[in-house]
């Protein structure tokens, strides 16, 4: 569009590769809030009450997809405690609304964890996990990010970072005839 700018976020990675900014113009900024806590499922209780209100409040989706992005963020940020990140390491959290059209969250580890995979093994772990029925699933383990997070968002990616840990990337858009 004629006259309008399109914001650059400079030394933002998260922000720059968000699907949101790729079409923004200045005035149409996303809020971003970014949380950083311990390797510790101490702090996720706060965390899921924080994500509700975020989505009620801030994004325009409905509450029940207020309590979906709940266990979309616990499951992601359970996933980056438990295999992402070495206890006394950090997890980040990055929440990127713009109101009434969309919201992205960015889960980013340090790589020292116990069991970690790469961008592309996961994203095939979760490809290959993805169209399985559910009940075929003999394991408890394994199903969140297929089963959840992968039918509950539009978009759900991985890239390794520059530091050596993994960035999980989910957006999720808000649909004409989308309850607000």
């Amino acid at each position: 569009m004629e006259g309008q700018a399109t914001p650059t976020f400079i030394g933002d990675p998260i922000t720059a590769d968000s699907v949101v900014s790729k079409s923004l113009t200045m005035a149409e900024a996303p809020i971003k809030i970014t949380i950083t806590i311990p390797t510790n499922a101490y702090f996720m209780s706060g965390l899921r009450d924080f994500t509700m209100n975020i989505v009620r409040n801030m994004t325009g989706f409905s509450e029940q997809w207020a309590y979906r992005f709940q266990s979309v963020i616990d499951e992601l940020v359970n996933n980056a405690i438990e295999f992402g990140s070495a206890p006394g390491q950090d997890v980040k959290i990055t929440f990127l609304s713009l109101k009434g059209k969309s919201i992205e969250i960015f889960v980013e580890d340090t790589g020292t964890g116990p069991a970690k995979k790469t961008a592309d093994e996961l994203a095939r772990l979760v490809e290959d996990r993805r169209h399985v029925n559910p009940l075929q699933l003999t394991s408890i383990r394994g199903r969140g990010l297929a089963q959840i997070v992968a039918n509950w968002t539009d978009v759900l990616e991985f890239k390794n970072n520059t530091e050596g840990g993994m960035i999980v990337h989910v957006m999720k858009a808000i649909e004409s005839g989308e309850q607000l």
